[in-house]
């Protein structure tokens, strides 16, 4: 089966600095992956080059089998996308939200109230999909989120961070959406997160990265067993890093950006 990702060699950089350097990775069709490691470890560059957002400079990046550099708008059509900051326009409606993003991604306009009243239903929110978006709770926004990227039915779904910021009960609910649509579609899922609980739990194969490189990649079960009896994730994610998290710090813009998305969900 065609991989839904494939990343050969993958290079970036911002002038001297260094992002992604030598990526190679390979996602499975209908699984979810979990993309771990560090701010500024190079995930969201390299999320950002599979969905077209950055040129890929060096190496190659496919999407069922599509090249991105050379196949953009194809692979547009196939990707859902909810980045880490908020993407949900509060002075709108939930179905305005979600309808907005439908006719971005050129969904047709003779099924588009269809889809857009099946991608709220999908993630709990039809009933409140007539109150702004201003009266959502942060993980009702999340939520509101998944719908805007699944209202294209895309086959691939990436989430950078999608319960940043949020209470272990709205981050049980979120994942609980994520794991019911990926069984009603069968869509690839590919994530990143800080939450090791979460990757333990509901990624079936995770990738670290420390300093735009893959330090280790294996099902959850299978790194903590490489690294002893009673190991975590937690334990891998340490080892991998080498407790350099202050050197490895994405700077004050992804800081900033991060507890600003945290405090509009909290």
């Amino acid at each position: 089966m065609t991989p839904a990702v494939r990343c050969t060699g993958l290079r970036h950089s911002f002038g001297t600095n260094v992002a992604v350097d030598g990526v190679d990775l390979e996602i499975a069709a209908g699984t979810v992956f979990g993309l771990l490691g560090p701010n500024g470890a190079g995930k969201t560059t390299t999320i950002r080059m599979i969905t077209t957002l950055l040129p890929v400079g060096i190496g190659t990046v496919e999407v069922f089998g599509l090249d991105v550099t050379h196949r953009k708008m194809a692979v547009r059509r196939l990707i859902g996308y909810v980045p880490q900051q908020l993407s949900a326009d509060s002075a709108l409606t939930g179905r305005e939200n979600v309808a907005l993003f439908a006719r971005l991604f050129d969904v047709p306009r003779r099924s588009r109230t269809v889809q857009v009243d099946a991608a709220l239903e999908a993630v709990g929110l039809l009933s409140d999909a007539d109150r702004p978006a201003a009266g959502y709770s942060g993980g009702m926004i999340r939520r509101l989120e998944l719908a805007q990227a699944l209202v294209s039915s895309p086959r691939l779904l990436i989430l950078d961070e999608p319960t940043i910021g949020l209470d272990p009960i709205a981050r049980s609910n979120v994942w609980d959406r994520i794991e019911q649509i990926r069984a009603d579609t069968g869509m690839t899922v590919l994530v990143t997160t800080h939450y090791m609980d979460e990757a333990e739990q509901y990624c079936e194969r995770v990738a670290l990265m420390h300093r735009g490189r893959i330090r280790a990649q294996g099902s959850p079960a299978e790194l903590e067993r490489q690294l002893g009896p009673d190991s975590t994730l937690d334990d891998v994610f340490r080892v991998v890093t080498g407790d350099e998290l202050e050197e490895a710090s994405g700077g004050m813009r992804d800081v900033r950006a991060t507890r600003r998305t945290a405090r509009r969900l909290g």
